[in-house]
């Protein structure tokens, strides 16, 4: 249950550790938000939600990253090449979902923030053991290890990367997709966990998300974009909506050096 604030001062927020855009936003996100992170392929959307559970984990926070289409491997190759020195935090594997208790035991055992990653790929091999098939099944498992991770290792931020395989996975379908969609935003929000669900960008970018309704739903929505410029693809990023945050809803031009994101002032007007 949320609680209400007495003062705007107390309510806490989650850095996007983007330098120049936790500037415009009054100092984040705040905790316990649902956001809706949306942009077309290319866009490092999973680089930047990555971004923000790696510095809260050298925070000494306990985040959750589920993948539902790159493997485990396949992302540690990808954020080794970007710079992360995973020595600095206890990066953590979930690999067997039916020893998911003796998991939390090693994690809440670590004296570093923990990542924890787990994989749909790795998931699937258990199937049999599971039970799981098509349909609903899957939205179920993902629901019971958020939960399990959430009050096992007072983990605070999560990401489900993506939204549109867990639509495929789920078999998101139908007159049931807004109730169903309603039940994971709620689900999230009962949890009280800050939560990024990625989202694959129409290429016609008339909409953020692949049924609209995520987008009221959502509590925030950050948008990343490609512009070509002077024959050169520029990367963009703007908050769109961010609940009970004043923000400057500019487009910036995102840039990753030196092992830090950069916003840099643009001007443009952001798609709505």
């Amino acid at each position: 249950m949320v609680e209400i604030l007495k003062d705007k001062k107390e309510m806490k927020r989650v850095k996007t550790y983007i330098k120049g855009l936790d500037e415009n936003i009054e100092g984040g996100i705040p905790a316990g938000h649902v956001v809706l992170v949306s942009g077309t392929a290319g866009t490092m959307k999973s680089s930047v939600i990555f971004n923000i559970l790696y510095n809260e984990a050298l925070a000494g926070k306990t985040s959750l990253y589920l993948s539902l289409e790159q493997s485990y491997q396949s992302l540690l190759n990808h954020f080794i090449n970007m710079g992360y020195d995973f020595s600095k935090i206890n990066l953590y594997m979930l690999s067997d979902i039916s020893k998911i208790d003796e998991s939390i035991a090693e994690v809440k055992a670590s004296k570093k923030g923990t990542l924890i990653i787990s994989d749909v790929g790795t998931l699937r091999k258990q199937i049999k053991n599971l039970k799981v098939g098509p349909g609903g099944d899957w939205l179920n498992v993902i629901k019971n290890i958020v939960q399990k991770i959430k009050k096992g290792c007072n983990c605070e931020l999560f990401t489900l990367d993506s939204l549109s395989a867990m639509y495929i996975l789920s078999n998101f379908t139908g007159t049931e997709v807004r109730s169903r969609l309603f039940y994971v935003f709620e689900f999230l929000r009962d949890l009280g966990l800050t939560s990024f669900l990625i989202s694959e960008m129409p290429l016609t970018k008339t909409k953020y998300s692949e049924y609209e309704i995520e987008d009221f739903l959502s509590d925030g929505i950050i948008v990343l974009q490609l512009t070509e410029r002077y024959r050169k693809v520029t990367r963009e990023i703007a908050i769109v909506k961010m609940r009970a945050t004043k923000c400057n809803t500019d487009i910036f031009s995102l840039e990753f050096k030196d092992g830090q994101f950069q916003a840099l002032y643009g001007g443009k007007t952001p798609l709505v």
